[in-house]
């Protein structure tokens, strides 16, 4: 008899949501992306674990612009639509670099209790 697991869709969900932050910052630290380029490398470099669709990733970009932590750019290049790029403010480094070590110690702490080898 199968077990089904009643919160892990809620516990993946809130997890996403709680990364969302992080790994957008951290997508746009060393180079401007655009929304779509984001989006598909988060894709891409969980092996397709995590995935933002337009309606959500959108208003979390112009969440953080609003926040000041990343500043989009508008671009035009010839024969392809006008494109919003973002990059890490100075803000967005310090929110950045505090996001990654909440998180090294969640994750090790999760590792911890849960006598996981390194998460």
């Amino acid at each position: 008899m199968a077990m089904s697991y009643i919160g892990s869709d809620i516990l993946a969900r809130e997890l996403k949501k709680g990364s969302a932050e992080l790994l957008i910052l951290s997508l746009v630290e060393h180079q401007p992306r655009h929304g779509y380029d984001i989006g598909s490398l988060i894709e891409q470099r969980s092996g397709g674990v995590l995935r933002f669709n337009v309606a959500s990733l959108y208003p979390l970009l112009y969440r953080l612009e609003r926040r000041g932590w990343i500043q989009g750019r508008w671009v035009e290049q010839a024969g392809q639509r006008r494109r919003r790029y973002y990059r890490l403010t100075a803000e967005g480094k310090k929110v950045l670099a505090a996001q990654r070590h909440t998180w090294r110690e969640f994750v090790e702490a999760i590792g911890r209790i849960t006598d996981m080898e390194h998460a």
